[in-house]
């Protein structure tokens, strides 16, 4: 490259994962080789103002715009609604900038439990039984057997995830998982191990997953969000799975991305149960520091965090559509 390649970084959002992203984003932004990449960070406030590197803009969105017009390729490193939800993938695709990352309709699909769901049942991948509910006295609620897990249907970071036993647990918790979203997933409870596979995509179109990651969970519990964030996590990287239980995940993994049109990477959550994997959720951009498990998983395998970002990056620009008109920048 003659010229720096200017990359836009975007994290915060209004989210509930609205701290989990600005880590996300400073880490990835910190990542990149200055000498190579010229980064620019952008934030989305709480409030939903955009700020940049000085600051508050004074024309918010519009010239976050002209910003990311100025921009050779964009990293929307935001979790949860109103930006992992493919909003910010529309507005990328609006201004014609390749961008780390699914597009709008995969990254919709995907923050639904729902319909992740939906798309998972017609490419064949197992899921938990369940119903999705808008009021916590939905007379189908009657007819699940317990126990139960009540998790907001677009929600991360398992806010308002509640694994319910007893029938008087229920409405309760249905409440609390409407408190985030205005529909709540209620599920079987999975028994089973919790294994997480990565899929990152190359810049020449090839899938590649990464070594599964295993979460260490007591038994009869969920990886909640005291457990994500207020403690280490007990991760482990390759998680220990003979050949045909690895072989299963990984078929399950890349079905799962394809059947929801993912693009660039997504981390794939399963159960592994004795009858084979059983898929919890996908995230099109999952948590992103050094410590989260997709870089993790990427270390396994003697990639570390700087050329995980730049993969991700050179992977975008070689798959960027051709109606943007400005120059772009080909990273190498």
């Amino acid at each position: 490259m003659n010229a720096r390649v200017r990359v836009v970084v975007v994290g915060g959002g209004t989210s509930s994962e609205h701290e989990v992203s600005l880590a996300s984003a400073g880490a990835i932004a910190a990542a990149l080789d200055s000498d190579r990449f010229e980064v620019v960070p952008l934030i989305i406030r709480r409030d939903g103002v955009w700020a940049g590197p000085g600051g508050r803009l004074a024309g918010d969105l519009a010239e976050a715009v002209e910003i990311l017009e100025r921009a050779d390729v964009a990293i929307p490193a935001l979790h949860g609604v109103r930006g992992e939800d493919g909003t910010l993938a529309a507005l990328l695709d609006l201004v014609g900038i390749p961008y780390v990352g699914s597009g709008l309709a995969a990254g919709a699909a995907a923050m639904s439990k729902h319909a992740t769901k939906l798309l998972a049942a017609s490419a064949g991948i197992a899921t938990a039984p369940g119903v999705l509910v808008r009021h916590p006295d939905d007379p189908r609620l009657a007819d699940l057997g317990l126990p139960l897990v009540v998790k907001p249907d677009r929600g991360g970071s398992s806010h308002g995830v509640h694994v319910v036993r007893t029938a008087h647990e229920l409405a309760p918790a249905v409440t609390a998982a409407l408190a985030f979203d205005g529909e709540a997933m209620v599920e079987a409870f999975v028994v089973g191990r919790e294994i997480d596979v990565a899929v990152i995509e190359h810049p020449d179109g090839r899938l590649e997953c990464l070594p599964a990651l295993e979460i260490g969970v007591p038994a009869g519990e969920v990886f909640d969000t005291d457990a994500k964030y207020a403690r280490e996590p007990d991760f482990r990287v390759p998680a220990p799975l003979d050949a045909r239980a690895r072989d299963a995940l990984e078929h399950a993994a890349l079905a799962s991305f394809r059947a929801l049109g993912a693009r660039g990477l997504a981390r794939v959550d399963f159960f592994l149960t004795d009858d084979g994997p059983v898929l919890n959720e996908l995230n099109t951009f999952p948590g992103f520091t050094a410590r989260s498990q997709v870089p993790r998983m990427a270390a396994a395998v003697g990639i570390d965090y700087p050329e995980l970002v730049e993969l991700l990056v050179r992977t975008a620009l070689a798959r960027s559509d051709a109606h943007r008109v400005r120059r772009r920048v080909v990273a190498r």
